[in-house]
């Protein structure tokens, strides 16, 4: 395993951020090392401030002493970097559709889950029935495989399964069960929380909740 010292490994964070727990996983999967660095994201700190300066965002990944950005592209840099344990396929069309389904959690579910939580009456209504067809669509590609790409523990996974701490948020704001809705999809979530890399990157849902709470006080949204 390299050390953190060897191979100047500092990731900036936030510990219930998706993004962040990305991340985490994949370094974790390839039994990397590293410094990680709490950020506060309402006072940010002088080293986030400069190795983000185009976002000002978490996660940041500095591998010696030069900063990579944006979740999806961080676990990309991982697995090239490191090629034990490859997230992505080697079949370029496998690489291309795991790709596409990485950013579809990026763009449907987080913005879904996120609308589920700050919205009202009518509008949190068909945000749910939104949230609803988006997760059957990604149960309709997982099917019934063990994980999105087949056997093998990988990039899709990585992507969508911190999303899945926040299900029971999504549930409690949008009044249905997910895994009524979902029973794959749900039992895909449980078999990647047997994995270390994930059960131990991932907080509690009903921690992730309290926070989703302190927020809407935050937001004046209660």
């Amino acid at each position: 395993m390299a050390t953190a010292a060897e191979d100047g490994m500092v990731l900036l964070d936030f510990w219930v951020s998706p993004f962040g727990q990305r991340c985490r996983i994949a370094l974790a999967e390839k039994g990397v090392d590293y410094e990680y660095k709490e950020e506060n994201l309402s006072d940010k700190s002088p080293l986030l401030l400069k190795m983000n300066p185009i976002h000002k965002k978490i996660p940041v990944l500095i591998h010696h002493g030069k900063p990579i950005c944006e979740s999806l592209i961080i676990v990309q840099y991982i697995d090239e970097i490191w090629s034990n344990n490859p997230l992505l396929p080697s079949d370029p069309y496998e690489r291309a559709k795991a790709r596409f389904w990485a950013d579809f959690v990026d763009k449907k579910v987080y913005e879904c889950g996120t609308r589920l939580w700050k919205l009202k009456g009518e509008a949190r209504e068909e945000d749910r029935k939104d949230m609803i067809k988006i997760l059957k669509l990604l149960e309709g590609e997982l099917g019934d495989k063990k994980y999105f790409g087949g056997e093998t523990f990988g990039f899709v996974d990585v992507a969508l399964v911190p999303f899945t701490a926040w299900f029971h948020t999504y549930e409690i704001c949008g009044n249905f069960s997910i895994e009524k809705e979902c029973p794959k999809l749900v039992a895909w979530a449980k078999r990647c929380m047997e994995r270390e890399s994930v059960s131990k990157s991932l907080h509690d849902s009903h921690k992730v909740h309290e926070f989703v709470g302190y927020l809407k006080r935050l937001f004046g949204l209660e």
